[in-house]
């Protein structure tokens, strides 16, 4: 069987949504209300496993607002690259580029690209087609990388079927992880986890009244069992340092 060229293993069905234009006409923000909240959770990562990153990549960055949300917390030094497929989140991508801060409308797997010291990763390999061959043509391109995982997988979901339709619509998600299989996948990829977190966008920032009574039972469980709640109500993603 012909050996098939990484980009098309990360583009692939990708061209459809994501180079066509129909990606930002579902979501035409590209997920910026997001970005401050995301980037203060690799913040944190960081401080917490003591990384000072001279060079920061974010594959699939969409809109670039969380690389000028690190660049503003991170030493001035730091230089950012983010690569993206899409045109139009690239087109986005442009108000926020600066003399450390580039952007490339690029596939990364195949761009001539420097080695970095950190690749982020955050919310993109639920997209992707063939996820573990992208996570292994990934994993050459820095020391430490940041994953940003949703746990889709959760009983409720399962149980009530549409939500995981409505990602799938919506968002574009093709697979759905629970936190043993996102962190099987990176395993099988052959990276080596050093730090996980949840992250709690269901509490953190909720996004309708019922949305927000639904955070209550989160907030209250979360204290008894935390793994429990996120398996059985969802709402959470997962946060992965690995190299």
């Amino acid at each position: 069987m012909a050996k098939t060229d990484d980009k098309l293993k990360f583009v692939g069905l990708s061209e459809s949504m994501y180079q066509t234009g129909e990606y930002v006409e579902k979501n035409p923000t590209y997920h910026v209300e997001d970005s401050s909240w995301k980037a203060g959770q690799i913040l944190q990562m960081l401080a917490k496993n003591h990384l000072e990153p001279r060079t920061v990549c974010e594959v699939g960055c969409g809109a670039g607002e969380i690389l000028r949300q690190l660049q503003s917390q991170l030493p001035a030094t730091t230089e950012f690259f983010g690569y993206e497929i899409s045109p139009q989140a690239f087109a986005l991508c442009q108000e926020r580029a600066n003399e450390l801060l580039h952007f490339k409308c690029e596939d990364l797997l195949t761009a001539d690209a420097p080695h970095f010291d950190l690749l982020l990763c955050i919310d993109v390999f639920e997209h992707v087609p063939d996820y573990l061959s992208f996570l292994k043509s990934v994993r050459r391109k820095a020391q430490h990388k940041i994953f940003h995982i949703p746990l889709d997988m959760s009983a409720q979901w399962v149980l009530r079927g549409r939500p995981i339709l409505r990602e799938r619509e919506q968002a574009g998600h093709l697979h759905y992880f629970m936190k043993d299989t996102a962190l099987a996948a990176l395993r099988d990829a052959g990276y080596k986890i050093l730090d996980t977190a949840y992250t709690a966008g269901a509490i953190d920032h909720p996004r309708s009244l019922k949305a927000r009574l639904a955070s209550w039972p989160r907030r209250l469980l979360t204290k008894v069992n935390q793994d429990l709640v996120v398996r059985v109500l969802g709402g959470y993603s997962l946060l992965v340092l690995a190299e």
